[in-house]
């Protein structure tokens, strides 16, 4: 169990009476409890980063008003919950809404997809990682704090200060929590080789977990031998979550470490100054920011904390804003050049009436073991999906045969995933196409852990096998990856041009933040995990980087007839 050192006191004390070094010191050491609390609670959620970034700057200003050093902790694990339930109270109208439409509730990038990834999970600790998708929101609370208690990074008492009830409660809620965990644990068991009558009655499942459908499914495990005979061998979860340490805060997260204030520290527990540092903490954080620097450390002056905004870089700098849990991971190499996302040269500016250019040559794919270009970062908001298409897959609606579109408005990033059904069709590759656009759209990377042409086992790609037969991609299409990223500022319509005499696709739309993309293409290769390589940077951070192919800002009567250009100019 977590035992406090006699030095955190001292730095609270040091905190409490104006030391800013003592207050970076709080923040950066304590930030990785707090990411993990809000992100586990949110299940991952794209407003972690605020929540986080909230909860700290409430501490920052709030130090003035803590009476005992030693309840820090306590203090703090109260405060992030309190600001994970106000931010689910404030968004309790939209949510359920965004989440449908948008695909926010994508079971390949929350919280548990984030701890297995980062802390190597396997086996029956994965089992629990997955388990905890199916919890409804008050269960994650308890999950999420009971899962630190076990693991030895808060107490029971911090866990029952953050549950706002006494230990005995505490101790009731987390028994009953764990309970629901344990009969999710079985569910993700059974459905590993579900028998027929748990497949059937799995049958009108959408395949994303949730409270309703662990209920569902568990009543026929417990009652079906075979599916109960799976789950005999489950360890308990509290003797698999000890000693699992904290998800390391990834790249994203806006608290960077810079330069303190230079001016003569003032106390914080002087008169005025709480106020004044909560006003400015506040305006500070209404709008949504950005990762700065290293993550882990903070910027204050004057008791606030500092959150810095980037806004959209003119086109002559394209550089990228890099962070890293750990700065000697973290990549240094300067932003991409064209030469290095394009087999094509480019001319050195846009001019007026152009931007972009398609990589529509057969690109080579690069060493498995590369790591990916740093991103650049592009100004992000909200993007918004409208259109005709299919069942949902992998949070984002599906485009799962000719004539579904999808008319993408906003400014910010998406995931279109290509599925090639292979066992189904072969034949040409029938590929997106885009029409329609206003405003600029850019292929920023490439990533899923795969290019399409990479062997999944001998003579088999993703792309078909030596028996079925493969896609053939069009004459100098390039080659497709898993996960294709874009960035969008204006509006466009995606198209599926799936037909009969060609191979069977799937294509799933998907909004992802700048975070995603990058915790996506700088996925370390792990086989075990399906990560064959690293993802490849495409965006130059200006308008140089490359255009999707096949896209045009016309409206053609056949989607499918769009041809392929290297140019996008403000009239085509």
């Amino acid at each position: 169990m977590y035992a406090r050192p006699t030095y955190e006191v001292e730095t609270v004390l040091a905190a409490r009476a104006g030391d800013r070094g003592a207050i970076d010191e709080l923040v950066r050491s304590h930030l990785p409890l707090v990411y993990n609390i809000a992100g586990r609670a949110m299940n991952g959620h794209p407003d972690v980063d605020d929540v986080v970034q909230e909860t700290m700057a409430r501490v920052v200003t709030g130090l003035a008003g803590l009476r005992d050093p030693e309840s820090f902790r306590s203090w703090l694990v109260a405060i992030t919950m309190n600001q994970v339930r106000e931010w689910r109270r404030s968004t309790a109208t939209t949510l359920s809404v965004l989440d449908e439409a948008l695909g926010m509730a994508d079971p390949g990038s929350d919280f548990a997809a984030l701890t297995i990834a980062r802390l190597g999970l396997s086996g029956q600790r994965r089992e629990t990682a997955e388990a905890a998708r199916w919890l409804d929101a008050d269960d994650r609370e308890v999950l999420t704090l009971w899962w630190l208690e076990v693991a030895g990074e808060v107490t029971r008492a911090e866990l029952a200060s953050g549950l706002e009830t006494s230990e005995q409660h505490a101790a009731v809620r987390v028994q009953r929590t764990k309970r629901r965990l344990e009969s999710a644990r079985a569910v993700v068991r059974a459905l590993a080789a579900p028998c027929p009558e748990l497949a059937e009655a799995a049958a009108p499942w959408d395949g994303t977990p949730s409270d309703l459908w662990r209920k569902r499914l568990f009543r026929h495990v417990r009652e079906c031998p075979a599916c109960t005979a799976q789950a005999s061998d489950l360890v308990p979860a509290d003797r698999l979550l000890a000693g699992i340490g904290l998800v390391a805060v990834p790249t994203g997260i806006a608290i960077g470490l810079t330069e303190l204030a230079r001016t003569a520290a003032v106390p914080v527990v002087k008169a005025g100054l709480l106020a004044k540092g909560k006003a400015a903490a506040g305006s500070l954080l209404a709008a949504k920011p950005v990762a700065v620097a290293a993550a882990g450390a903070t910027v204050i002056a004057g008791g606030a904390m500092i959150v810095q905004t980037i806004e959209d870089p003119p086109p002559e700098r394209a550089a990228p804003v890099i962070v890293t849990s750990s700065p000697a991971t973290a990549p240094r190499s300067p932003a991409p050049t064209a030469s290095a996302v394009s087999a094509r040269p480019l001319s050195p500016k846009p001019t007026p009436s152009l931007y972009g250019r398609t990589v529509d040559t057969v690109d080579q794919a690069p060493p498995k073991n590369r790591p990916p270009a740093p991103l650049p970062r592009r100004r992000a908001g909200q993007v918004a999906f409208a259109g005709e298409y299919g069942h949902a897959r992998f949070g984002g609606p599906g485009l799962t045969k000719r004539g579904h579109y999808l008319t993408i408005t906003g400014r910010g990033y998406f995931l279109v995933r290509l599925g090639i059904l292979y066992h189904n069709r072969v034949g040409p590759f029938p590929p997106v196409t885009w029409t329609g656009l206003k405003g600029k759209l850019f292929h920023v990377a490439s990533g899923g852990g795969r290019r399409m042409d990479d062997e999944q086992a001998p003579g088999v790609t993703w792309m078909g096998s030596t028996e079925t037969g493969f896609a053939r991609l069009p004459s100098g299409h390039q080659p497709r990856w898993q996960n294709e990223f874009y960035y969008i500022d204006g509006s466009v319509t995606v198209h599926n041009n799936d037909g009969g005499s060609g191979v069977d696709v799937d294509f799933t739309v998907v909004p992802k933040t700048w975070a995603d993309v990058w915790a996506d293409i700088s996925a370390k290769p792990d086989r075990a995990r399906g990560i064959l390589r690293y993802g490849l940077t495409r965006d130059t951070g200006n308008d140089l980087a490359p255009v999707p192919q096949y896209v045009t800002r016309k409206r053609p009567a056949d989607p499918a007839q769009v041809p392929q250009r290297s140019q996008v100019s403000t009239s085509r």
